[in-house]
């Protein structure tokens, strides 16, 4: 096999959301030669548009691909997800490291807890950085989901955010990207800060396959995306690396690895299976105005009791009293309040207590008019890991219906019981909260439309310490492929029950020093130990001459 392309680089990183633009900033800052290729586009601040019409910066910088049973809401564009989303930062509870799960058995790697974790996870604080919130940060729908939650009995708190609320106009276009530069997206940080260092990022350029080179390494093949359709390849060309990183997303790192199948060899039985749509739901409560005076006490300024939906910033409070370890598995789950716009937001609801299917129809006309008193709610379970990639396309992760944003992928999603149980539940408290005293009127989103849905995809290359159930060793590189890593949300064992950001970061910082092992193995000179990306060391000192995977090296 040749190896004799015309370009080359130390470190190929596909993908530039947190499982990317960690690692690259760890690797170019300690020396390395990093190339990140990015399928979507790179957009500026001023591109960041308040509107959802075609070819806006909300259908540049989104990817839905349509599943059976199971669609996913993700990001494209650089910067990834961090650029669209709505930059709540929990930590995973301490339970969800020592889940089962549908193998029966503890799904993570022994070595890792959320003890084990906490450093790393103060690293991305400092990095961000991440804010804790009071009750003056929230918004309107944060502070009447906080009451109605007070008002039967539940506790709420404000959720920690990747936000500078000094800065933050409570615009709530947090999805179509900040152009007030107050979301602390990867744009913000890591990605300046490698840059800084000497990486490069190429836009609009989709990994298609892997190969092997002669010396051990990898042949990564792309093609150039055309800026407006993403359906036309404008080119295609090849870069040869020895180390690659796949950070493109539970979605489409499974489906580059597969089409990779026939040139690398046999790949690990995990690879595209056990994906986790992080047990999510969302459901609407369509409010009472009176009610909500009378009951909660609420009003505005204005003497509106509330008519807030589109003003604030996504979710801003979480109810966290199913976060319970003691509780049996599958009965944990947070319920946070979150601003979804239009779009999908309004098709998939459904009309509280109306026949079912009820997304559409004259009541539902009836209940958009009513938006402004709309409240989301958004509930994240744990589920079974149960979706499985069929076949890939003959290219990117999806076949693409439409210009931008669109596509069929070959993701199945059967729930089982078990999800379906846990569901449940959250619906039932959901309502509970809502409707008590007549508050609201609530129902889930329909999945009769593009069946269950996800804005967190997990786990469809998973890390674990048995080859027959995970794709990745701990230290997150490919079984049998040694120098391929894998550092996004597909890495992560299984659903968090909370927004999984914080984590995917988290894991991508810890896996860092393992590949500059590896990188220098394979005669990269690269060192390890860089700081925060604002010069910030305050984060390092809770790892420092901790045992991590694959060992730290440093100059």
């Amino acid at each position: 096999m040749s190896t004799d392309t015309t370009e080359k680089t130390d470190v190929l990183i596909v993908g530039s959301g947190f499982g990317g633009a960690i690692t690259a900033y760890h690797l170019a800052a300690g020396g390395a030669k990093v190339t990140i290729l990015e399928r979507g586009p790179w957009l500026e601040t001023s591109e960041f548009e308040h509107d959802f019409l075609l070819g806006s910066s909300y259908t540049r910088a989104f990817d839905f691909v349509i599943g059976d049973g199971m669609s996913i809401l993700g990001g494209n564009c650089v910067g990834g997800g961090s650029v669209v989303y709505f930059a709540a930062m929990p930590r995973a509870p301490r339970f969800v490291f020592e889940r089962h799960g549908s193998i029966g058995r503890r799904m993570w790697p022994a070595e890792l807890t959320r003890d084990t974790l906490d450093p790393w996870y103060d690293r991305v604080s400092e990095s961000l950085p991440v804010s804790t919130q009071d009750w003056n940060d929230v918004s309107y729908a944060g502070g009447l989901w906080a009451a109605a939650c007070h008002h039967s009995g539940r506790t709420a708190n404000p959720a920690p955010v990747a936000v500078d609320n000094s800065t933050c106009v409570n615009c709530n276009w947090m999805m179509a990207g900040c152009r007030f530069d107050a979301k602390r997206s990867l744009l913000t940080n890591y990605l300046p800060a490698a840059l800084a260092h000497g990486a490069t990022i190429r836009p609009l350029h989709e990994v298609q396959r892997l190969a092997r080179t002669d010396d051990g390494g990898y042949r990564v093949h792309y093609s150039v995306i055309d800026a407006e359709d993403y359906r036309v390849h404008t080119g295609a060309g090849a870069i040869d690396a020895k180390i690659v990183i796949l950070a493109a997303g539970a979605g489409a790192t499974p489906v580059i690895l597969q089409r990779s199948a026939e040139a690398l060899g046999e790949l690990p039985h995990a690879v595209g299976r056990y994906f986790s749509g992080n047990g999510e739901r969302l459901n609407t409560a369509v409010l009472n105005e009176d009610r909500v005076r009378e009951v909660l006490g609420l009003s505005r300024e204005d003497g509106i009791a509330y008519e807030a939906n589109q003003i604030g910033k996504g979710p801003t409070v979480a109810c966290w009293d199913r976060l319970d370890g003691s509780l049996p598995e599958y009965e944990r789950y947070s319920l946070e309040q979150l601003y979804f716009p239009p779009g999908l937001g309004t098709i998939l609801a459904q009309v509280p207590g109306a026949d079912s299917p009820a997304w559409f129809g004259p009541r539902k006309k009836e209940m958009l008019a009513r938006w402004k008193s709309w409240l989301t709610i958004f509930l994240m379970t744990e589920d079974d890991n149960e979706g499985v990639f069929g076949a890939p396309p003959a290219t990117g992760n999806a076949f693409r219906i439409s210009q931008q944003m669109l596509g069929r992928g070959s993701l199945r999603y059967d729930p089982t019981p078990n999800t379906r149980r846990g569901w449940a539940l959250a619906d039932a408290e959901c309502k509970e909260i809502m409707e008590r005293d007549g508050l609201a009127t609530v129902e889930p989103w329909t999945n009769d439309v593009v069946g269950a849905y996800t804005v967190h995809p997990l786990a469809s290359c998973r890390i674990g310490d048995d080859p027959a159930t995970s794709a990745l060793t701990p230290g997150h590189e490919l079984r049998g492929h040694p120098g391929i890593f894998v550092t996004d949300g597909s890495a992560v064992p299984g659903a968090l029950t909370v927004n999984p950001a914080m984590t995917i970061a988290a894991l991508a910082e810890r896996a860092v020093p393992g590949i500059v092992r590896a990188a220098r193995e394979r005669g990269i000179d690269v060192g390890y130990g860089a700081p925060a990306p604002d010069g910030g060391t305050s984060g390092r000192r809770g790892v420092a001459g901790l045992p991590v995977v694959g060992s730290a090296v440093r100059r």
